[in-house]
């Protein structure tokens, strides 16, 4: 591989007003670490996130943050409904920045995903019941999650309401100082589970044929971008198919990708199931293809994920032209330096390196 491809990786990109350092970014990891179930980020997020930046990612995006307390995935998930954990996300967000990175946000509602014991520390799965700290999850039809509570379905009040929190979520998080933003469309939450029949049955406008489904999503693209203005960068994550007979699939995920960015996305990080049981055959890369099918489709960059986890590898996405972000999460998880030891690989040198730390790349 040349040098030329091989610094490709770490070639800056624009999104709007916003450019990015390089092309190796940390993407939204759920921790289930908000320990006072207040929606408040902490000192673990602020070390877990901040690792990511000065280990030299080029953004660094926060997990599923809730527009809602019911929205939550679990009763320990971040939330960006009231102005306290605006604030409390400042600190974090100035410290991206001080490592050079962009930070980035996932704005997010669980769905009939939400109200769950998350998936450590806790000696129950499922739902959490009301009596224990849970609550009543919503969703577009009453039809439950394997092994979770029936939730409610979504009147029309409730579905403005979505959109409504959506909105004023974006702007606290813009008003946080983060460059970037992220609606989770994707693994079964609210979002997808309103694209998916296997998940909508409604028979009103938001239910039946795509353009029906995609609705609330465009609803919310469209809210939020008229809320944050033109110069922030916003991001779809789509689950590119269920994995199952009848379920949402990728031919309509490029279709909705096309409204989605003539509804003012800018780019579409895809990743795929979540919103069934399914057996899903994994392996390194396993999710490329489903970016590089949505970025011929529409013409939008894309972001990729998927076992990621080696420099060349994540390199070769992007010169093969199957995206224009790599996203590698379990490895920066495995390996918070990630960015930097990938840039030395690739002959780019140790600009990332902060320079308390310049002594070990002697």
């Amino acid at each position: 591989m040349s040098s030329a491809r091989a610094r490709l990786l770490f070639t800056p990109i624009t999104l709007r007003a916003v450019e990015v350092r390089n092309r190796l970014w940390a993407p939204p990891m759920c921790q289930y670490s908000a320990l006072a179930q207040d929606g408040m980020p902490t000192d673990w997020h602020l070390v877990h996130l901040g690792a990511l930046a000065r280990g030299g990612a080029g953004a660094v995006i926060a997990e599923a943050t809730a527009v809602v307390p019911e929205g939550r995935i679990s009763p320990q998930d971040l939330g960006l409904w009231n102005d306290a954990q605006r604030e409390a996300f400042r600190p974090i967000v100035d410290f991206i920045h001080g490592q050079g990175a962009a930070a980035g946000i996932q704005l997010a509602h669980a769905g009939r995903k939400a109200s769950t014991y998350r998936p450590f520390g806790e000696s129950a799965t499922g739902t959490v019941p009301e009596a224990d700290g849970g609550w009543r999850p919503v969703a577009p039809s009453p039809v439950a999650f394997e092994g979770l509570a029936t939730p409610d379905e979504l009147d029309a009040a409730g579905i403005e309401a979505v959109v409504t929190a959506f909105a004023a979520s974006a702007r606290r998080a813009v008003d946080a100082g983060f460059d970037l933003l992220e609606v989770h469309a994707a693994h079964g939450y609210l979002l997808h589970e309103f694209l998916s029949p296997l998940s909508n049955r409604r028979t009103d406008r938001y239910g039946g044929p795509l353009e029906n489904r995609a609705r609330l999503l465009l609803e919310v693209i469209d809210a939020v971008r008229a809320e944050i203005g033109e110069e922030v960068p916003l991001l779809v994550r789509f689950s590119a198919t269920d994995w199952v007979e009848h379920g949402w699939t990728l031919a309509e995920t490029e279709i909705v990708a096309g409204w989605a960015a003539a509804h003012g996305a800018d780019m579409f990080d895809i990743s795929s199931g979540g919103n069934a049981l399914a057996r899903i055959p994994t392996g390194p890369g396993y999710q490329v293809p489903f970016a590089a099918a949505v970025r011929a489709a529409t013409g939008t960059p894309v972001a990729a994920v998927g076992m990621i986890d080696h420099a060349a590898q994540a390199e070769q996405v992007l010169v093969t032209g199957q995206a224009d972000v790599v996203l590698a999460g379990r490895q920066m998880l495995r390996d918070p330096n990630f960015a930097i030891n990938a840039a030395r690989e690739l002959g780019v040198g140790t600009a990332l390196v902060p320079g308390a730390y310049e002594r070990a790349y002697v």
